[in-house]
């Protein structure tokens, strides 16, 4: 008497009959971080796909752990913004989702895990620095590919130099 097969039995014996399953990594080796269940983690497995899929896992954070994620950036984060105003803006709404993550209640035992409240007129100090930084090292590379009067710029003209130096042997 024939013994039934379910579809999904009858597609891995095949894929075993033709091999698919040879050689693949870790064939024939026990699974990782299934020895001593006292020192086991049991999220192993997670954070390894996590961690081989490359997976952004902030949608999985709580909101409290989110904002302060993204406190945490500022005031890099802001580099793209281009007025004041904006800056402004993004600080004050980043301020008011920190109130209203306050305002709910906390679960558990433990006490809640709170993100902190930014003071806008640094952050926007700060930012306006960094803008600042960020043009004079932008005019600074400008002013070393910009042309010279035979044409070639000056970091070519320097590359130039060195590579006829190195060609007579000169240093």
């Amino acid at each position: 008497m024939e013994r039934w097969e379910s579809p999904v039995e009858k597609a891995i014996r095949e894929a075993q009959e033709r091999g698919e399953f040879d050689n693949l990594p870790g064939a024939g080796k026990p699974l990782r971080s299934l020895g001593d269940p006292e020192h086991e983690d049991p999220d192993w497995w997670v954070k390894g796909l996590v961690e081989r899929e490359n997976l952004d896992m902030s949608g999985a954070m709580s909101p409290s752990m989110a904002l302060r994620k993204e406190a945490a950036g500022f005031p890099e984060s802001l580099l793209d913004l281009r007025t004041e105003q904006g800056v402004r803006a993004v600080l004050d709404d980043y301020n008011h989702r920190v109130r209203l993550d306050r305002l709910r209640p906390a679960v558990g035992p433990r006490s809640p895990v709170w993100a902190r409240i930014v003071d806008v007129d640094e952050l926007v100090g700060q930012w306006g620095e960094l803008r600042e930084e960020r043009r004079r090292e932008a005019e600074a590379a400008r002013a070393a590919a910009a042309p010279t009067a035979d044409g070639a710029s000056r970091g070519a003209r320097r590359g130039r130099a060195a590579w006829i130096r190195r060609l007579l042997g000169r240093s």
